[in-house]
């Protein structure tokens, strides 16, 4: 009886103990999620307005954008028209053509192959392909190296720009394009420079890489992408772009004066103007910003390979697309006031891309714009991206970092109290 009047003594002073803390511990916590709301609120507010105002000022058909907060939070938004005939407005999950950006995801593939051993950066290309009967043709044929062709110091010539290729194009849009059929544009051509003295950007240098990696492996490196990046991460609406006919693409409008001959829209009867499967590792995917922002940030918190590959990603070269800007391999390292970014743009005929990701505040940001017709276009998205992180950052802790709620010190203590007692 005596242990029993104890017993009831301890619980009946326990339970007025937590009668006593339990509002202490809650109200932080509530206060914590209603902060964590209002935040995220406000976030979405500033993105929303930041793009339509772009929008009304650079007067594109329509847009999507999206951020990932440090914490993985994903905030979206869209303004103006998909469709501009059908009068269908923009949705955040609208899919488009990200262009460049695709090499993205096929530098992470290459990046897991050098970890394995199957390639290596510093190795003369011809180590892999030197046997090919065209090999001697390539501009700076033996001298280039793998890392030569990802950061773009190779000095091969852009086959895009070729009249020749863009005849071929125009003449068979229905074309299913080889590798080497692409390679085949730079043969016999003069270097632009010496291997390794200068940098100047050429998908024909991701066609090549890409090329030599499937040779080294025998694998498909859009199937690489699929198993170790896309199924992994979850970035569900992110696919090749490997017909004239793609679930879920939107239609573009493309410049008067653009590269590939046509002007309008890129989409007609469900079909687009061209095959995009020429791209290939040159970008490849159609994606949304939703899908680019959380690639952002998990590649460059090095969730697509070990962390030891992200430092030799980002050794970069001088790169000629703006003031301070260099490029590592496959990524585009730029200078901001909030510190540098890592990312990459992306052009294909109708739409812009960009994500960018922000180390010093771990914030990704990401995108897209129905039309490649706006004045300058080049750099014009990454002026978007900074736009955006200056509505997003300001007033929000010490060079611009996202300051998250604390979990109330109190909660702690008694979530430890919790467990102590329950042994007892």
């Amino acid at each position: 009886m005596e242990n029993q009047n104890r017993w009831e003594g301890s619980f009946i002073k326990c339970f007025a103990l937590i009668a006593v803390l339990l509002p202490a511990i809650c109200v932080p916590w509530r206060s914590a999620a209603t902060k964590e709301s209002l935040r995220v609120g406000k976030v979405r507010e500033a993105l929303n307005t930041r793009i339509e105002s772009l929008r009304r000022q650079d007067g594109f058909p329509g847009a999507t954008a999206a951020v990932v907060l440090s914490d993985g939070t994903l905030v979206t938004a869209s303004t103006g028209m998909s469709d501009l005939e059908a009068g269908t407005p923009m949705k955040p999950s609208d899919r488009m053509l990200a262009g460049s950006i695709g090499k993205t995801f096929f530098a992470a593939a290459a990046m897991n192959l050098i970890r394995e051993g199957k390639l290596d950066l510093e190795s003369k290309i011809e180590k892999w392909i030197g046997t090919e009967p065209w090999f001697d043709r390539l501009p700076n044929a033996r001298q280039i190296t793998l890392r030569m062709l990802m950061n773009h110091t190779s000095g091969i010539p852009e086959h895009v720009e070729s009249p020749d290729f863009v005849a071929a194009l125009r003449k068979d849009p229905d074309k299913s394009w080889t590798a080497e059929e692409l390679l085949a544009f730079t043969f016999g051509k003069p270097p632009m420079f010496p291997a390794g003295a200068d940098w100047s950007y050429a998908d024909t240098n991701f066609i090549l890489m890409s090329f030599i990696a499937e040779k080294a492996t025998g694998a498909r490196l859009y199937d690489l992408i699929q198993k170790q990046i896309l199924d992994p991460l979850r970035l569900s609406d992110t696919i090749p772009s490997t017909s004239r006919i793609l679930p879920g693409l939107i239609p573009g409008y493309s410049m008067h004066d653009g590269p590939f001959g046509f002007e309008g829209r890129t989409i007609y009867q469900g079909k687009f103007v061209l095959n995009p499967q020429f791209e290939w590792a040159g970008g490849g995917f159609v994606s949304t910003s939703s899908d680019l922002a959380r690639w952002a940030k998990a590649l460059y918190e090095a969730r697509a390979f070990p962390a030891s590959m992200l430092p030799i990603m980002l050794q970069s070269v001088p790169a000629k697309t703006g003031p301070g800007d260099r490029y590592g391999l496959g990524v585009q390292i730029r200078q901001t006031e909030f510190g540098e970014t890592y990312g990459h743009g992306g052009w294909f005929p109708g739409y812009l891309s960009e994500m960018e990701y922000f180390p010093e505040q771990h914030v990704a940001i990401a995108v897209q714009i129905n039309t490649d017709r706006v004045a300058h276009p080049a750099g014009k998205t990454h002026s978007y991206i900074v736009a955006i992180a200056k509505d997003i950052f300001r007033g929000q802790g010490k060079s611009g970092a996202i300051v998250h709620p604390q979990i109330p010190a109190l909660a702690l203590a008694g979530d430890y109290l919790g467990q102590q007692g329950h042994g007892r």
